[in-house]
């Protein structure tokens, strides 16, 4: 009778630790399924922070691009803007000496300077027309 009470307890006994186990496999497969979709949650939230960075970059790239048309752009009319000073100086110039010519009654130099002046005048413009 014993031997009988003995063998019970040890197929009570194991069954017992084939349920342990079971419930061990469904407790740690759980888990890992939780793991798995918190993961999956994780790599769908980081592809979209990805897509506004990209997007982000692509908009900055943009903002360069213009910014350079516009340096550029600023960088002509500066040239224009120095050509156009240094012009109006030698005509200045000329026509002090032209005033100053004629203030000492130099009246070869006031011709001369005169012609210069106008040369210069007629060049100035034929520029002007070919450039419009």
């Amino acid at each position: 009778m014993e031997t009988k009470h003995v063998a019970r307890r040890h197929s009570i006994g194991s069954l017992q630790r084939r349920r342990m186990c079971k419930l061990k496999r469904k407790n740690s497969e759980r888990k890992l399924s939780r793991s798995i979709e918190k993961i999956r949650a994780d790599m769908v939230e980081i592809s979209e922070v990805k897509k506004r960075i990209r997007q982000g970059q692509m908009e900055v790239r943009e903002k360069f691009e213009e910014i350079s048309v516009e340096a550029a752009k600023i960088k002509e009319e500066t040239n224009q803007i120095c050509k156009q000073s240094a012009a109006n100086q030698l005509k200045l110039d000329l026509m002090f000496q032209i005033v100053k010519a004629r203030a000492e009654k130099d009246s070869a130099k006031d011709v001369f300077l005169t012609q210069k002046l106008r040369d210069l005048m007629v060049k100035q413009n034929t520029a002007k027309t070919q450039v419009v």
